[in-house]
């Protein structure tokens, strides 16, 4: 939760019982059972372990929008200290359910490692009517919102450098604002395009680089000119075109031949 210690200790209280409240009722209006999560506490939020058949796309193209509608609506009658706004992070990994402790893991260190990132505190910040700042792993935005364009709006996402040297981590993350338009807002990491469009350089040596959306021309900063042309796979677009889910391209449109080798 956005500045949980910033209220009274009454505020607290209330907070944390509406934070569950909205969380079940988010989740039961997609179908998922909040029962069978695992989850651990933490005063302003929780760490929960999804069981293994709980599709990821449910969980961020279906729970968190519910889970935001349902805040905007909570905090539209409430002031502005009182309202709960979250960050919500998602990744996937071996998690042991039996820690002494809690849930021993790298995977849990690395979700809440995004879910604490500076860039996301200021994406929340950057708009005050919002309910849910989501940040993503690479592999959740490789795996899961780019293989489902039309529910996720991977064009919505930044990518962003998380980086936190006093504790040994460097990563990158995909980072968007639910119904908002974070290309409105300047670098929120100091590092980096602002935008998937046009950012190409996500990769690193040990995981391959995440393609954009869609195609981009780098030369001309991911706009592609009226008359030129743009390449996706084999298939080729000259004239005035546009690049994203349901865009249209108007122009001549060819397929490159791959021809064999051999005598006639």
């Amino acid at each position: 939760m956005e500045r949980y210690s910033r209220r009274s200790n009454l505020q607290q209280y209330e907070a944390q019982q509406d934070f569950r409240r909205l969380l079940y009722e988010a989740a039961r209006g997609v179908g998922l059972d909040r029962v069978a999560w695992s989850t651990q506490q933490a005063g302003d939020g929780e760490l929960a372990i999804l069981p293994r058949d709980v599709p990821e796309a449910r969980v961020v193209g279906r729970f968190v929008p519910e889970l935001n509608r349902r805040l905007r609506v909570y905090n539209d009658s409430r002031v502005a200290a009182t309202r709960i706004r979250l960050r919500i992070a998602v990744h996937q990994g071996l998690v042991h359910l039996d820690g002494a402790n809690g849930f021993p893991g790298n995977a849990v260190v690395f979700v809440s490692r995004l879910c604490d990132a500076e860039p996301v505190r200021r994406a929340l910040s950057a708009f005050p009517h919002a309910g849910v700042a989501l940040v993503v792993s690479t592999d959740i935005f490789r795996d899961v919102v780019s293989e489902y364009p039309e529910e996720m709006r991977p064009e919505r996402f930044r990518r962003v450098r998380v980086s936190k040297p006093d504790m040994g981590f460097d990563e990158y993350a995909w980072l968007c604002v639910v119904d908002e338009d974070l290309s409105s807002v300047p670098p929120l990491d100091g590092d980096g395009p602002a935008t998937p469009q046009t950012d190409t350089e996500a990769g690193t040596a040990d995981s391959p680089a995440v393609p954009p959306p869609g195609p981009s021309r780098p030369d001309t900063g991911g706009r592609v000119a009226p008359g030129d042309s743009i390449r996706t796979g084999d298939i080729r677009v000259r004239g005035q075109n546009a690049v994203g889910p349901g865009a249209m391209a108007i122009g001549s449109i060819g397929r490159d031949a791959i021809f064999g080798g051999g005598e006639r």
